[in-house]
């Protein structure tokens, strides 16, 4: 079951550019991720990264490895979490079947590819791609920018037409 995009009432807190460049991606699902109190705190200020994060399924769970959260500004040194540890990711038994048969079958990965908060719980949209070799990424490339071309000249012909 593909997740839906946040709307504009949550926050998103970290987008993964990258991903979208690197993969194609085919198939988005919502889910919610396990987090300490401090992590949260952090979170709520966007002091995170998303770039080399990526899910693995191991078993019947699926974990979020390499994310990045830096520690909260105004946490005592003590209390603060481990910055980058690997974390789990809740979703329910039949999408986890789903995924872990999909990547195993097509040879897919499980990128991450925005953090938000959606009715004050952190959510992650992960997205199952396929990677691009590099030959794929400059024929995307040139076709948004072949797209964005049309497009100025159309919105030119209409302003002076």
């Amino acid at each position: 079951m593909a997740a839906k995009r946040p709307d504009s009432r949550n926050k998103i807190v970290a987008t993964n550019r990258q991903a979208r460049r690197d993969y194609e991606i085919l198939d988005t699902w919502e889910c919610g991720i396990m987090l300490q109190g401090s992590e949260v705190k952090s979170l709520r200020e966007a002091k995170v990264t998303l770039t080399d994060a990526y899910a693995r399924v191991d078993m019947r769970e699926i974990y979020l490895v390499g994310l990045h959260i830096n520690a909260y500004s105004s946490a005592s040194a003590q209390g603060g979490h481990e910055l980058s540890r690997t974390r789990k990711l809740l979703l329910h038994r039949h999408e986890i079947d789903e995924l872990r048969l999909r990547v195993d079958q097509e040879h897919l990965s499980l990128i991450p590819l925005q953090l938000y908060f959606k009715e004050g719980r952190a959510k992650l949209e992960l997205g199952l791609g396929r990677g691009r070799k590099h030959y794929d990424k400059r024929q995307v490339i040139a076709k948004r920018d072949a797209d964005m071309d049309a497009r100025r000249a159309m919105a030119a012909r209409r302003r002076t037409g």
